[in-house]
């Protein structure tokens, strides 16, 4: 069996919750070296905050911690991993409605490089019901964002939504 040291934790981010640092958090417990690769998606209807914007909140929220690295990536997640010679995708799942999308993607990237893992994990109790598209719908309506989001996030997302309020 081979063992692996380095990972690959892959999404929009749109913006990074605490379900997905939840993820994250587990997932460098098992893979000493993990990257966080954040997808451009320019195409993407509902994206709120650009590519760069995403990759600046992840690493806010992830500075404290050595061995994660956050990227953003244009292309296929499959062809992301093989140019970095990782193997490994961390997903994460709430609910049963999440894991028919997931195994699509995961026979997916399957099929583009043959060597590929995908390990799923799940958030804590606490945020299964948490969604990115969830915590935009609260910021645009003005609502509190504390529970859902680093607050480095949630002043983006005020800043993003309401700008020129300060």
């Amino acid at each position: 069996m081979k063992i692996h040291d380095q990972a690959i934790y892959a999404g929009t981010f749109d913006p990074v919750t605490f379900g997905h640092l939840d993820i994250a958090s587990r997932a460098h417990k098992l893979f000493p070296n993990l990257i966080i690769a954040i997808a451009a998606q320019p195409e993407h209807k509902g994206v709120l905050f650009n590519i760069n914007e995403r990759v600046d909140m992840f690493r806010h929220c992830v500075s404290e911690h050595p061995g994660i690295e956050v990227v953003g990536f244009d292309g296929l997640l499959a062809e992301f991993a093989r140019e970095r010679g990782i193997n490994i995708i961390i997903r994460g799942l709430r609910a049963v409605s999440d894991f028919e999308g997931e195994l699509m993607m995961t026979l997916a990237n399957r099929t583009q490089n043959r060597e590929l893992e995908t390990i799923f994990l799940m958030p804590s109790y606490r945020w299964l019901y948490l969604t990115s598209s969830i915590v935009r719908e609260i910021a645009k309506m003005g609502g509190k964002l504390d529970n859902f989001v680093h607050p480095y996030v949630a002043e983006k997302l005020r800043q993003k939504c309401f700008p020129g309020i300060a």
